[in-house]
């Protein structure tokens, strides 16, 4: 089970995240969507399954968004009531500051009573005053704690340049974060440094290690590449340049990530780093969505040779 798992400390973790359908989707095209993604899940040997919380991030950058923004529907709304059937647990975001105390405790109450796990996001953007903050919502989330775990993002980009994700995720522990959701890694790099001050700051402060999952992703299309960016996430000059020249970006975005994982691994186990990984599907191309089913297969087998899932 994933809280058991969670809870363990152990290593092996295999997640598949996904986007809602957009708001102003009809109903009942909302049900052909949750079916297709039933179809494509139900044999899948998966922990849990994310459901992001889609937020409007444009104020964040003057830069062009590659891809206009649409709403999409509650995360919590389309899990419960579109994927029910679907037996495992369901990891919910939400931005906590963008709702009120009372709020966030009925939301969590929610959450409880479906047995899914939730991970508080930041708000969209840097001048967004937030209703109730991160300290906030992680003390009223302890209210529902018990047979609970909760998550939270690690932006190994934002440790390149501020140098202290170890001491931010470090915080969220000391608030009852048990495990940390990555933001898709391409430079692997960036996650190692990451990885090793983590290790650094948990023995000087003798903690435990949380449970790092880490997030993947293939990449379709050169706009795909361009919304990554877009995002805030790293591509080293290299690796772009390979995606960019390659005649196949998505078959060549796949042996990339798959290689990016085989060294997670085993850097983490050389670190002894509790560890997983998450799959993310947000695309709407088939080929993409297939690719990403491939991923989670060929990682599976991978945590299977290094003896972490069996």
């Amino acid at each position: 089970m994933f809280l058991d798992k969670i809870n363990t400390k152990s290593s092996g973790l295999l997640l598949y995240g996904i986007t809602p359908p957009k708001s102003e989707t009809p109903p009942e095209k909302v049900s052909i969507i949750a079916e297709k993604t039933l179809a494509r899940l139900i044999d899948l040997d998966i922990d849990a399954l994310i459901i992001y919380d889609v937020q409007d991030e444009s104020t964040r950058t003057t830069e062009e968004r590659p891809f206009p923004f649409l709403a999409a529907l509650d995360p919590f709304d389309f899990a419960s009531q579109y994927l029910s059937s679907l037996q495992i647990p369901k990891i919910i975001y939400r931005p906590a500051g963008k709702f009120s105390k009372e709020e966030l405790r009925q939301w969590i109450g929610h959450l409880k009573h479906n047995s899914f796990y939730p991970v508080f996001v930041g708000v969209p953007s840097p001048d967004f005053k937030p209703i109730t903050s991160l300290p906030e919502a992680y003390e009223i989330w302890r209210e529902f704690s018990e047979e609970s775990v909760i998550g939270a993002v690690t932006i190994p980009e934002r440790h390149a340049v501020l140098k202290d994700e170890d001491q931010r995720m470090l915080d969220k522990m000391n608030h009852g974060v048990s495990f940390f959701v990555s933001q898709c890694v391409f430079d692997l790099d960036y996650a190692k440094q990451m990885l090793i001050d983590l290790v650094k700051t948990c023995e000087s402060t003798k903690r435990e290690l949380p449970t790092v999952i880490f997030t993947i992703t293939a990449c379709g299309s050169k706009k795909t590449l361009q919304f990554m960016e877009w995002l805030g996430i790293h591509l080293p000059v290299a690796v772009k340049e390979n995606l960019l020249n390659s005649e196949n970006i998505l078959a060549e975005s796949v042996t990339l990530v798959l290689q990016i994982a085989k060294e997670l691994i085993d850097f983490c186990k050389t670190n002894q780093i509790p560890f997983g990984f998450n799959i993310e599907s947000v695309a709407i191309r088939k080929e993409e969505i297939e690719a990403s089913i491939d991923i989670v297969n060929q990682i599976k087998v991978m945590l299977q040779e290094n003896g972490v899932r069996a």
